[in-house]
């Protein structure tokens, strides 16, 4: 079982910033007239650097901090005031030929890093005491405290801690297996997780000190992945990959259950969510899971394969995995697409949002804060995404950026309002 779960043992790491030529024509602007306070903006990655971007796809600004040895930077959890954002930085990966993922990914050094988007500062966090040379930011959970997954020779852990490092205190234990996947309930009193341990991928859930927890799901047979809180704090949605017919990922269904375990409902059949997100071609290829989210009014957001679908990038089971990839390219045999759908979790009722002929795939869609607009990635089979923008029930999209030299672009994230901006 460690074996065949191997695959997911650490967090997809975004990499980060981009470029985009002038995109006239894009009606998303009208809903945002006003102070660029308003403005309903985006973080992308491109090519390991990170870009914000307003939704009309004005505003671009590139992120350069000019720090030595840091190959790669994506943004991660936002304080309160919604201009202050964590960021995570890695030097140059430690694993690659000759040096499995799995022995080798967790010596790459990380960085934890607060950038003040306003003031333009960054100050480098989370130096004291350090325990090992990787961490990486699991959650915020108040302004002052943050939940870090940290990865040794001997496993991984998350450790609650004070934003310089001090104070470190275990969230969950050695030996339990690595969790990642943190969410935080509305009410900022509880966590979900998933827990890649010895009996498999679980749910769980727990205080924001790791106390009291719950066992949400899990079974030997299903992978559970990425638990989310629904608006209401009654549900839990979380992905169920049967990975023994698929060792890549590729494909999950949708379940909810209540907090406390009970309730359990699997939403889809068939494995028809697109998990694993692999795409491009030989010369420039990505991937990264997906994760399915909420909408502010209980819908569900989630990319749903078409019939008869098939990846271009296909896993190889038998070779042993050195890259976190471990795929062959072979777009003879890809056909059929995804996209974004909006599921009813009470009724079941499921409405296609971004419909395309020739069939695309689209991917990692999520709403923005006032609920208008959705985000999400668009690529051609055997290409790399561009990140578009559309109304809520998917009309008017529009394509915001190909990424860096039109090489791609990934992770699009909205921004939180900034305190200082409401009621504006």
């Amino acid at each position: 079982m460690v074996t065949e779960l191997s695959r997911r043992r650490f967090m997809s790491l975004g990499v980060a910033a981009a470029a985009i030529a002038s995109l006239p024509g894009c009606r998303i602007a009208d809903k945002n007239k006003g102070s660029a306070k308003r403005q309903a903006r985006l973080f992308f990655t491109s090519q390991g650097r990170t870009a914000l971007i307003n939704a009309d796809g004005t505003g671009l600004r590139y992120f350069d901090f000019h720090v030595p040895d840091q190959i790669t930077w994506q943004p991660g959890p936002f304080l309160s005031d919604g201009r202050r954002v964590i960021f995570l930085s890695m030097e140059a990966r430690r694993d690659g030929p000759g040096r499995p993922f799995a022995e080798y990914y967790h010596k790459t050094p990380t960085h934890l890093w607060l950038y003040d988007l306003d003031r333009d500062t960054l100050t480098e966090i989370a130096t004291r005491d350090r325990l090992a040379v990787f961490y990486t930011p699991a959650l915020l959970v108040s302004d002052d405290r943050i939940l870090v997954q940290v990865v040794r020779d001997q496993g991984g852990q998350i450790f609650s801690m004070n934003l310089d490092g001090s104070d470190a205190r275990e969230f969950t234990h050695l030996g339990e297996g690595l969790p990642y996947g943190l969410s935080l309930s509305p009410d900022g009193c509880r966590v979900a997780y998933h827990l890649a341990s010895p009996r498999g991928y679980e749910i769980w859930t727990s205080n924001i000190d790791g106390a009291e927890r719950v066992f949400v799901a899990g079974d030997s047979e299903h992978l559970y992945f990425g638990p989310t809180w629904s608006p209401d704090e009654q549900w839990l949605l979380f992905q169920d990959c049967r990975f023994r017919n698929d060792p890549g990922h590729d494909w999950c269904d949708l379940c909810v259950a209540r907090p406390d375990g009970t309730e359990l409902r699997v939403l889809t059949e068939g494995q028809i969510m697109w998990f694993a997100a692999t795409y491009g071609n030989l010369q420039n290829h990505g991937n990264g899971s997906n994760l399915a989210g909420w909408t502010h009014d209980g819908q569900i957001l989630f990319p749903r394969k078409l019939p008869g679908t098939r990846i271009a990038w296909e896993f190889q089971p038998q070779r042993p995995d050195v890259d976190h990839f471990n795929r062959d390219f072979k777009p003879e045999q890809a056909r059929g697409g995804v996209e974004i759908c909006r599921l009813d979790p009470q009724s079941g009722d499921v409405v296609s949002l971004t419909q395309q002929t020739p069939p695309m795939w689209d991917f990692r869609a999520s709403e923005s804060p006032d609920g208008r607009s959705i985000a999400f990635c668009r690529a051609e089979t055997g290409g790399v995404p561009a990140v578009w923008v559309a109304d809520s029930d998917g009309g008017q999209p529009c394509l915001l950026t190909r990424g860096l030299e039109d090489k791609g672009a990934d992770f699009p994230r909205w921004l939180p309002i900034p305190a200082h901006a409401h009621g504006l």
